[in-house]
């Protein structure tokens, strides 16, 4: 599912809802996202949760270098009209992440049953040893 519809019109979130609540429904689903208004319909349904506590120098690096292979086209994920830009919102929105963000999703993950598997990869190298493994 995208979330952003043709020329960066966002999908609203009662939408994005919505269409959560139908993915999870499913037999078997795999769903890469952030979005908090979404995550604990995620958590409820999900068997497993990977999280992916990358260093935030490693994710503006990336971010940056898709920035720029991108530039001024819109990247194969996105919506029509989408072109990649130059964001300095998003840019200070991945800097700002572990002290805004992660804390709150390392709580939600703690507070989860213990039937779930929660599976958080650090460095880079973790998560290639995981899929690798998968």
């Amino acid at each position: 599912m995208k979330f952003w519809k043709p020329n960066w019109v966002g999908v609203p979130k009662d939408e994005q809802r919505k269409i959560k609540n139908e993915l999870v429904k499913k037999e078997d689903w795999i769903i890469d996202e952030n979005y908090g208004v979404t995550m604990e319909i995620r958590l409820n349904a999900a068997d497993t949760i990977i999280f992916l506590d990358i260093q935030r120098t490693t994710c503006l690096y990336r971010a940056f270098t898709r920035m720029l292979k991108y530039r001024n086209r819109t990247r194969p994920d996105m919506g029509v009209g989408c072109e990649e830009r130059f964001d300095p919102d998003f840019l200070r929105w991945i800097w700002n992440y572990p002290k805004t963000i992660r804390p709150e999703i390392l709580k939600r993950l703690e507070q989860l049953p213990k039937e779930k598997q929660v599976i958080i990869l650090k460095p880079p190298k973790d998560v290639e040893q995981f899929i690798e493994k998968v």
